[in-house]
């Protein structure tokens, strides 16, 4: 049996527009951020993805997504905490193209100064992912940036460079295969 999973990225936020690190900051969506996760939604309904169940992060963000993609698909979404953004401790709030920054997410163990680091975030994310795997059911998760990363390194093998440069675009649908499911 292949089994997939979908994700993806919330819409356009008033941070991205900033160019600043959301983080664990809850940040609303622009209108844009709407209208891409109803286009979402849209592309989602008219791709007919086999998709039994949305999976959000708690942060308002990828929760006004979620529920978008839910009302125009008729797909149930239920919040899951583990999906919450990593807490980018000092760097909340900063540009996101930081050279610091960017060294920083190269550094595991890092807890960027009192927020979490890779390690932990890819402990609860794994665990998560773990379990997904092993459901009948088929999920899209709607999280972050940052979870997306995190993911991407689940089902590939990365560099550290990679894994600091990877990323996707607000609202784009990420195909995955779990292997041996």
């Amino acid at each position: 049996m292949i089994k997939k999973l979908y994700f993806t990225r919330h819409g356009q936020t008033f941070w991205n527009v900033e160019n600043k690190i959301c983080g664990a900051t809850d940040i609303g969506l622009t209108e844009l951020g709407h209208k891409q996760a109803i286009a979402c939604g849209k592309a989602i309904l008219d791709a007919q993805l086999p998709i039994d169940l949305i999976l959000y992060s708690p942060l308002i963000r990828a929760k006004d997504t979620a529920m978008h993609i839910s009302e125009i698909t008729g797909i149930k979404a239920i919040e899951e905490r583990r999906l919450k953004e990593q807490h980018f401790g000092k760097f909340e709030s900063t540009p996101r193209d930081g050279h610091e920054f960017y060294l920083a997410k190269k550094q595991f163990c890092y807890d960027f100064d009192g927020g979490e680091s890779m390690m932990q975030m890819a402990y609860r994310i794994y665990g998560l992912l773990d379990e997904l795997k092993e459901s009948e059911k088929t999920y899209l998760l709607v999280a972050h940036n940052g979870i997306a990363r995190i993911v991407a390194s689940y089902f590939h093998n990365m560099t550290n460079d990679e894994f600091a440069k990877a990323g996707i675009k607000n609202c784009e649908v990420v195909t995955y295969t779990f292997k041996d499911a």
